[in-house]
């Protein structure tokens, strides 16, 4: 059996940096939960956020991409070890947090995959995707947490 994913929606009382809303997510530590974490926040956003083309992609795969290493790397795929997922957005932008309970790790020193020696690696392509669908990328200092902001074309 599948462990269960939690999530919580609320308004914001003050549109901070034009995000009204805001979506909390519990994952749990399960790479099966991935698809229905990221249509459950797609999901959420039609209703508000104004560019439908950038939901139906680039949200939907960078929040897979992210919560897939977050679960694989940080929480080492224990169902007992969940993922937080924060969602702030607004007709104008959305900006997308997921935090692992996991060591974290220095995204200065992941090979740039589109180098020769490192195409033909199995892994490493994913923060580089992550880069190329959202408009920034923060990380914590930690390193277990990555904000990803996706703002209206």
């Amino acid at each position: 059996m599948r462990p269960a994913l939690s999530a919580h929606l609320a308004r914001l009382g003050s549109a901070r940096r034009g995000l009204a809303a805001e979506l909390t997510l519990r994952v749990p530590g399960d790479i099966g939960v991935v698809e229905e974490a990221v249509e459950l926040v797609a999901r959420h956003l039609e209703t508000s956020f104004v560019d439908r083309r950038a939901i139906r992609f680039n949200v939907r795969v960078a929040l897979a991409e992210a919560l897939a290493n977050a679960i694989l790397y940080g929480s080492g795929e224990d169902a007992a070890r969940p993922v937080a997922v924060r969602v702030l957005f607004g007709r104008h932008a959305v900006e997308m947090e997921v935090t692992d309970e996991g060591g974290g790790f220095d995204p200065g020193l992941i090979p740039d995959p589109t180098l020769p020696a490192n195409r033909s690696r199995p892994y490493g392509r994913g923060l580089f995707v992550i880069r190329g669908l959202v408009d920034e990328v923060r990380f914590s200092p930690k390193g277990n947490s990555i904000c990803m902001v996706v703002r209206r074309a």
